[in-house]
């Protein structure tokens, strides 16, 4: 496992669980086997077996939560991150995922409650100063915020994490040309740094220089090939190229990488049903309403390829379904189709 030779330690761990089914240890090594290869089904069905052979285990438990992480399960991983905390309080990763992860559900106030406690032993790490002073600013605590955006510009200073962090911030807000520039510093001052081409991909596809933001999304697939986002976004620059065969590819790849990426189901069903593949393309937005159960245009998509198929009854509740759901907030999907920006976050072993 620690050599990178996950084949031969998934069988070795399988060989001892086989002859000791209680073994706490091997199943916990063979859910970190298989999630450092994104097997994350078989991930989790490994640590839920070993948690409930030993539930008073944080360790466990915080695998878990780090599981639903890195999928971007953020809810899902708030319950877990919340028992170690009870457990540990003094877990300063626990805590740090923890808060992330309220951060990215919006609930700003519990990400204070759950980032501030690291203060003293965080406060030069801009990865922790920058999601702190967001979650202050937006949860009412306007010194917390205040102090931890000044301690940000200190220690930042010139770096190219702030110049990343400062053209999201720029980006999130739909200001391009100043996010431009931000990334442009942070790219000059570490070319390696992770997904800052993914984000000047995203800024030059909004601009419509399609070639420049083609170049960058590849750029950043060799730096992070496991960032679904990348090849999604190669995929929707394909379909504005009218390159299908290309489209295909790359949506493929994405949810190979991400199965919950709906917007790369969706591209997937419009390819399959412009080709005339009804069967395919139906199977496609299964998936993308699966992710994404509060999409129109799931619906309406799947209302056309019944109407063509002859199953009009089913058509006309796709339509009664599209119909609802316009009243209710964007999905995922449309927020795609309106352009809102998407921050992926690092793949990378934490």
């Amino acid at each position: 496992m620690r050599t990178g030779d996950f084949a031969t330690a998934e069988n070795a761990f399988q060989h001892v669980i086989a002859h000791s089914p209680s073994n706490v240890g091997a199943r916990v090594d063979l859910g970190v086997v298989y999630m450092r290869q994104q097997k994350w089904k078989l991930a989790l069905g490994q640590l839920e077996a070993a948690k409930k052979l030993a539930p008073g285990v944080p360790g466990i438990r915080l695998n878990i939560g780090l599981l639903h992480y890195r999928q971007g399960q953020y809810e899902e991983a708030i319950p877990p991150f919340e028992s170690v905390v009870r457990d540990m309080p003094d877990s300063a990763q626990a805590r740090r995922l923890l808060g992330l992860s309220d951060l990215f559900e919006l609930r700003y106030s519990q990400a204070v409650e759950a980032l501030e406690p690291l203060w003293e032993q965080s406060n030069s790490d801009i990865s922790y100063l920058y999601p702190l002073a967001v979650a202050a600013a937006r949860s009412d605590h306007a010194d917390l915020s205040m102090r931890a955006t000044a301690r940000l510009l200190e220690v930042g200073s010139n770096s190219p994490a702030l110049h990343l962090l400062v053209g999201k911030a720029y980006l999130a807000h739909d200001q391009d040309d100043q996010a431009l520039a931000e990334f442009q510093k942070a790219v000059a001052a570490d070319p390696k740094l992770p997904l800052v081409h993914y984000h000047l991909g995203v800024v030059y596809r909004r601009k419509g220089e399609l070639d420049l933001a083609r170049q960058e999304f590849l750029e950043d697939i060799a730096i992070e090939p496991g960032v679904a986002y990348n090849y999604d976004q190669l995929g929707a620059l394909a379909v504005r190229q009218q390159d299908s065969v290309e489209a295909q590819r790359d949506f493929e790849e994405a949810v190979k990488r991400d199965p919950r990426l709906a917007s790369s189901w969706f591209g997937l069903a419009k390819i399959h049903n412009q080709e005339k593949r009804y069967t395919a393309a139906l199977r496609d937005l299964e998936a993308a309403g699966a992710a994404d159960p509060k999409s129109p245009s799931v619906h309406y998509l799947r209302s056309r390829i019944l109407t063509k198929l002859g199953r009009a009854s089913q058509a006309k509740a796709e339509l009664e379904a599209v119909r609802r759901l316009q009243h209710e907030t964007l999905s995922r999907i449309e927020e795609e189709i309106s352009g809102k920006y998407h921050d992926p976050q690092p793949v990378a072993d934490q």
